[in-house]
């Protein structure tokens, strides 16, 4: 591991001469793609200088030790010691974290898919209790919200929402939002006081680049149509929405949501793109793991991961069997105990596999 860690740091160093380099500076290709990489190895470098640091100060502490030490003396160093061997270790299992193999999307912009499943009028005011909690979410971490298309029901809620959630590092932590999310409440229409069950649909696709996903013209058919509101009736005679088709995949994206058919299509391709996307990554990795399945759940959109009971006032995560006695502060955005608890679960997983 110390091997690694000191290529990596050798590797950090280089980077800040190149980062120096007028060539790079005027090469924009370049000088991006150092400095995400530099910033990528900050964190562990960080860590292994820090190291580097507590050892020498171990050494030092230990050869004290032999010198002809007062008892006072002698005791402080030793209570020294003490302190600084719990530090290294603590610093050794950090770096381990650091080193594990990084998903490739982490960083990345996500497109949030929700969708109104069981329960009718329920399912689709529950899903838009979700785009609610998402929103603030990535507005407590500064991260922008657009959303893509809506289909709203009659009574508020959402047959679907599709949103885009720009911010960096978005999906390494929202990722564990796929699945079906079920509540259990009285519904305001129900006069009984009988606690109905629902279940809203959450996709959490990464955003992809032009690079990754070579969507060819001819690959594409291309419909436009006035959009309509809730219940079919048009409310834009012209031809503003744009229904795009991959051929080779048969993935199908219809955004009405502009006014303008150019924006709409501007929209649609980069939904396309994130699903097509998303599509060659599940198929890749359902062929490599095959007969795994992730300690966090296999991230499949029928499964279900949560419970929302409002009369309880809590929420379960049923992967991870965390239950938080704060569902109205749950759905205000305050998601970030179960992110961390998840993200530790993932790690836990990761570092168990090294280990086979």
């Amino acid at each position: 591991m110390i091997d690694r860690l000191q290529t990596l740091e050798d590797r950090y160093n280089k980077l800040n001469e190149l980062l120096s380099d007028p060539e790079i500076v005027n090469d924009t290709k370049k000088l991006r793609d150092y400095s995400k990489e530099q910033s990528d190895l900050s964190d562990v470098v960080q860590a292994y200088r820090e190291y580097k640091d507590i050892d020498k100060q171990l050494k030092d502490a230990k050869e004290m030790l032999e010198e002809d030490l007062d008892d006072e003396m002698y005791e402080m160093t030793k209570d020294e010691i003490q302190e600084l061997s719990s530090a290294k270790e603590e610093l050794e299992e950090k770096m381990k974290i650091l080193l594990l193999p990084k998903d490739p999307n982490d960083d990345k912009n996500v497109f949030i898919e929700i969708r109104g499943a069981a329960g009718g009028d329920e399912a689709a005011l529950f899903a838009g209790d979700l785009y609610r909690m998402y929103s603030r979410y990535a507005e407590s971490h500064g991260w922008k919200t657009e959303v893509m298309e809506a289909h709203t029901t009659g009574v508020g809620g959402y047959k679907e929402i599709i949103f885009m959630i720009n911010g960096n590092g978005a999906y390494s932590k929202l990722k564990f939002e796929n699945g079906a999310h079920r509540v259990q409440r009285v519904p305001e229409t129900e006069s009984g006081g009988r606690i109905h069950t629902s279940t809203a649909t959450v996709a959490v696709l990464p955003e992809a680049e032009e690079v990754e996903v070579e969507v060819h013209d001819k690959d594409i058919r291309v419909d436009t149509f006035a959009s309509s509101g809730p219940g079919g009736q048009s409310v834009n005679t012209t031809m503003s929405a744009v229904r795009l088709t991959h051929l080779p995949t048969g993935i199908v994206v219809s955004i009405q949501d502009e006014k303008s058919q150019i924006k709409n299509k501007e929209k649609a391709m980069k939904v396309l793109r994130a699903r097509i996307y998303d599509k060659f990554q599940q198929e890749a990795q359902a062929e490599y793991d095959e007969t795994r399945k992730s300690a966090v759940g296999t991230g499949d959109r029928s499964e279900r991961i949560r419970t929302y009971n409002f009369p309880q006032n809590r929420v379960t995560d049923h992967r991870i069997g965390l239950t938080i006695q704060k569902l109205d502060q749950i759905l205000q955005g305050k998601l970030d105990e179960f992110v961390d608890a998840l993200q530790l679960e993932e790690q836990a997983k990761k570092l168990e596999q090294i280990g086979e």
